[in-house]
C-alpha cells in the first residue's frame, strides 16, 4: 500500500508577491480548511508534491499532512496548474473529519474496451473523474467502467454504474444521469466514401 504524505509549513508572508517569490524559491503556496479548524496557509516543497501527485491514487486517496511536525488527515479538493508547463501552482486541501460524508472527485478506469472495438465501434470517454459523496474510509481510488458488453450505440450513464459500498454519485443524488462514455459507429470520413464509389 502505498504511503500518501505531504510535509508543509505554516506560511505568514501572504499575498501575490509572497506567492511568486514562494514558487521562485521552488515551493507553492496551499491551504488547508475545513473541519472545526481555521483555514491554515502553507508551503509545500514543489518536487514533493509533484512526486505525489504522479500516482493517480494521491488525487482520491486521504493525504496525512504534516504541517510543522502536527499530522492531519486531508483530500485534494483544487490543484491548479501552469497552463503551459503543467507543473501544480497551488493547492487547496480539506480535512477529513471522521464519520463525515466528504465530496471527491474520483478517476475513471474504462476496461474491456476491446470487445466493442472488435465490433466495430468506436468509444468515446464523456468523463474522466466523477464526483463522490461518502466517509474518507470508503473514499474509492477509482471507479471501474467494464464496456465489455457494450454494443455499439450504447452509451453508458451513471445509472449503469455500480457505486462502491457507502460511496453516491453526486450528480445522480442531484438528479443527473451524466454520459460517462459512448460507443459509437466510426464516422467514415468524405475521401473514403468517394474513393469506395
Amino acid at each position: 500500500m502505498t504511503d500518501f504524505t505531504l510535509n508543509a509549513k505554516v506560511r505568514t508572508d501572504l499575498g501575490k508577491g509572497a506567492s511568486r517569490r514562494l514558487r521562485h524559491s521552488l515551493s507553492i503556496p496551499a491551504v488547508v480548511y475545513g473541519g472545526d479548524k481555521e483555514a491554515q496557509s502553507l508551503t509545500i516543497v514543489s518536487k514533493e508534491i509533484a512526486k505525489l501527485f504522479e500516482n493517480e491514487a494521491a488525487y482520491s486517496h486521504v493525504i496525512e499532512l504534516n504541517v510543522d511536525g502536527a499530522k492531519q488527515n486531508v483530500i485534494v479538493k483544487a490543484m491548479q496548474r501552469h497552463p503551459a508547463k503543467q507543473f501544480i501552482m497551488h493547492a487547496d486541501f480539506v480535512r477529513v473529519v471522521a464519520g463525515q460524508k466528504l465530496t471527491a472527485k474520483v478517476p475513471v478506469h474504462f476496461i474491456g474496451e476491446e470487445a466493442p472495438i472488435k465490433k466495430g465501434g468506436e468509444i468515446s470517454h464523456v468523463v474522466s473523474e466523477i464526483e463522490v459523496s461518502c466517509e474518507a474510509k470508503d473514499l474509492p481510488e477509482f471507479i471501474e467502467v467494464d464496456l465489455a458488453n457494450a454494443e455499439v450505440g450504447t452509451i453508458i450513464h451513471l445509472s449503469d454504474l455500480k457505486a462502491p459500498k457507502g460511496v453516491e454519485f453526486v450528480a445522480l443524488a442531484h438528479g443527473d444521469d451524466k454520459a460517462v462514455a459512448n460507443v459509437h459507429a466510426p464516422r467514415v470520413a468524405p475521401e473514403a466514401e468517394g474513393a469506395a464509389e
